[in-house]
């Protein structure tokens, strides 16, 4: 069966990427900045239930430095490139998260266009499409761009918009010779494999150790990361997804109240530090002052955006579980790991 490559298998979105693939038996290559973490990587995917790890290679290499890609997309049909920034706080620099989302999403698409690879699978993300507009009762579909003018556009949504229209660019100055699939991810939930996984769980994390005094009135889309592993999986494979979009997203966007609500009721003695009021806008705006993470969110306060997967269902078949059951996943798989502090 025909190799494909994963960038950044230390992640949580690319492990369970990486457990897909070779649960559909296919031979997998992953990247890490440091080949050291091989063996805790290797690990991780065990906790997951790794079928075929004979069939699993690593390779070095960094978003930011040419050094190890040639050797990386070598005998590839197909490139999943996940790895990308997420910071939990506003960057000092913006350039922190843009360069290695723009810059390392070009560097692999050279590299994968030079060894002839045949259809890359980008990871987005609704970044890309649902910021810096006014309110709208319209859900947010993959027609939509987010606007980098737009009021409150953090670095993080430019980093995946530009690399994104970085990507749609080069493989259309290439006149086609690789294909391209994206998909558009809200927030990540569901089982954490190990230490490393995404920011939405670190939420999660907060609110099962009762780190938070409340809840801020946020919202955002939640999708199960097993069902965005599956999307990438059908978007690398189907004739329909070459040169689409495809939003990851089950149902109506949630609060972190509702979230809370969800792990309070369902997580049982584990769930009892969980805060469910709301802590008013003033108070976030006044901490947004000292922290930087309470900043990235201060431009969404208050805001109640919704987005669609009609497509990803229609065209590709796609079915995701349930918010809920995504967001007990990623508490019961806390637990069990012993990463929550109030736990330990």
């Amino acid at each position: 069966m025909d190799s494909v490559l994963v960038t950044g298998g230390s992640g949580f979105l690319a492990s369970h990427c990486i457990l897909k693939l070779l649960a559909a038996g296919y031979p997998v290559r992953t990247t890490l900045r440091r080949i050291a973490r091989q063996a805790e990587v290797r690990a991780m995917l065990r906790e997951g239930g790794m079928n075929g790890e004979a069939r699993l290679e690593f390779v070095e290499a960094d978003l930011l430095k040419d050094d190890g890609w040639a050797d990386a997309v070598r005998g590839c049909r197909y490139v999943m490139h996940v790895a990308s920034p997420f910071p939990v706080a506003v960057p000092k620099h913006e350039d922190d998260v843009i360069k290695p989302a723009r810059d390392g999403t070009l560097r692999v698409l050279r590299a994968a266009r030079e060894a002839g690879v045949e259809r890359m699978v980008l990871t987005s993300s609704f970044a890309a499409i649902g910021y810096g507009h006014p309110d709208q009762d319209k859900p947010f579909d993959e027609t939509s761009w987010t606007n980098l003018d737009g009021f409150g556009v953090q670095p993080y949504q430019k980093s995946k918009t530009l690399a994104e229209r970085a990507a749609w660019e080069f493989v259309a100055s290439h006149n086609g010779h690789m294909e391209l699939a994206v998909v558009n991810p809200v927030g990540i939930f569901g089982p954490a494999l190990g230490p490393d996984y995404s920011t939405s769980l670190i939420l999660v994390q907060r609110l099962l150790d009762g780190a938070m005094p409340g809840c801020p009135r946020i919202s955002f889309g939640v999708v199960d990361v097993r069902d965005v592993a599956d999307l990438h999986l059908r978007a690398m494979t189907s004739p329909a997804a070459k040169g689409e979009r495809f939003l990851a997203v089950d149902g109506a966007f949630m609060s972190i109240l509702d979230i809370a609500k969800v792990l309070k009721d369902r997580m049982g003695d584990a769930g009892k530090r969980v805060p469910t009021r709301q802590l008013p806008d003033w108070l976030i705006r006044f901490g947004a002052a000292f922290d930087r993470a309470a900043r990235q969110i201060l431009p969404e306060l208050g805001r109640n955006k919704q987005a669609v997967s009609d497509k990803a269902k229609a065209v590709l078949g796609w079915q995701p579980r349930s918010r809920e059951d995504a967001i007990l996943a990623s508490g019961e798989s806390m637990l069990r790991l012993g990463l929550l502090k109030s736990r330990k």
